[in-house]
């Protein structure tokens, strides 16, 4: 039986560990008949390192989401590699310390700048630098964490994360003409190096463990990275700018 990605050729972002939802998301896209190709930044020899440990072999290539000639090279880079793509994971945050931790008041805008061009503007930056080899249209997944709300510790990495949001709106107005879909999974915390770098990130976590309907485990980030894998399958032909929680259901849950 072929699985739901089958044919399919997929980039993805942000695998820095075995943990990363990014991480198991190409895991699942292979298990699910994808070729799949890596990208990695600040150290592509950890990703290097990490990719040896999914199903099938996966192309590994620097990229820098905030440096124009490292978005340059993505269409020679895949064409070489995959010769197209159907589909593009953004699993790619980052706020400087002073960000994070409870610092809102007081940060700097270049610190507040850095966190909306890396987690947000990036997201418009990535599905530019792949429009020319997604010729057949495709599929567009981000991640982010519910901007709906105000998270302790979390600080500027929340308005980015609205900026995120928002944006996917606007490229899924604006690339629909080209057939190509963007969408994100609004997933819940996982014990991820993004997350660890979050000063207080337990006390944040907690909210799970009290409040999710079904139970939440910070150390599975694969049902987020089946969540991906389903939107960047055919299964969802006409979903665009859509935000699917894969929480264990606390988005719903009141006071």
């Amino acid at each position: 039986m072929s699985g739901i990605l089958e044919g399919k050729r997929i980039l993805v972002t942000g695998v820095l560990m075995e943990s990363s939802i990014a991480f198991h998301t190409a895991k699942v896209a292979q298990e699910q008949g994808a070729e799949v190709i890596l990208t990695a930044f600040p150290r592509p020899t950890l990703t290097e390192r990490i990719a040896k440990k999914l199903p099938k072999p996966a192309t590994v290539f620097e990229l820098d989401v905030t440096n124009d000639e490292h978005l340059g090279r993505v269409e020679e880079v895949v064409r070489k590699e995959l010769g197209g793509l159907d589909g593009v994971v953004h699993s790619i945050g980052f706020a400087p310390q002073d960000a994070l931790g409870g610092n809102f008041l007081n940060t700097p805008f270049e610190s507040v700048s850095t966190a909306m061009h890396v987690s947000a503007f990036s997201l418009k930056s990535l599905a530019m630098a792949c429009l020319p080899v997604m010729e057949n249209g495709g599929s567009v997944v981000g991640l982010t964490f519910d901007a709906q709300f105000a998270w302790p510790q979390y600080d500027w990495m929340g308005p980015a994360k609205a900026a995120l949001e928002a944006t996917n709106r606007y490229l899924a107005r604006d690339l629909g003409k080209q057939d190509i879909r963007c969408n994100l999974i609004s997933a819940g915390p996982i014990g991820s190096m993004a997350a660890k770098s979050i000063p207080g990130f337990g006390e944040l976590a907690k909210v799970w463990d009290e409040r999710s309907p079904l139970e939440w485990d910070m150390a599975d980030p694969e049902p987020a990275g089946r969540g991906v894998v389903a939107l960047l399958s055919d299964f969802f032909p006409k979903t665009t700018g859509e935000i699917v929680h894969v929480d264990g259901g606390v988005h719903i849950m009141g006071a």
